[in-house]
């Protein structure tokens, strides 16, 4: 898909995203990234340490809420900033379903260097996880 300059305004809305986290997807993330903190896949370290449970690496769920960006352009290039702030972890139970993770996207901004700037939601288990979450992405003209 390519986005249009011409074919966005302010207040559109991106099309939601929803993806499930389970424990298995931590493993394969930590393998990828490095990131063996136990907070991430041993419950009673979790428990012990004052969390409700296993985590989900916070740079995951960064980058599960980017996609509702890439997958809305069809090209991950395009975004030229993203940031965000951790606020809530989502807790990853141990069962098949895992975590939900609800990601939502609204242009608040069409700026004159060709860029919009797009909100982000993020929520998990019916709370925000992710604040402050921006992108800027440059469409075509």
């Amino acid at each position: 898909m390519s986005v249009r300059m011409s074919d966005v305004s302010v207040g559109d809305q991106l099309p939601d995203l929803t993806v499930a986290l389970t424990r298995a997807d931590l493993v394969r993330y930590a393998g990828a990234s490095g990131d063996f903190n136990p907070i991430h896949w041993n419950e009673r370290f979790a428990t012990e340490v004052g969390l409700p449970d296993v985590i989900a690496h916070g740079m995951l769920t960064m980058a599960v809420a980017g996609r509702v960006i890439s997958e809305w352009t069809g090209d991950p290039g395009a975004i030229l900033h993203y940031g965000v702030r951790f606020t809530r972890p989502v807790v990853v139970p141990d069962d098949d379903t895992g975590a939900l993770v609800e990601v939502s996207g609204k242009i608040s901004a069409k700026n004159d260097d060709g860029t919009v700037k797009v909100n982000i939601t993020t929520r998990s288990a019916g709370q925000g996880v992710l604040g402050g979450a921006t992108a800027i992405v440059r469409l075509a003209d």
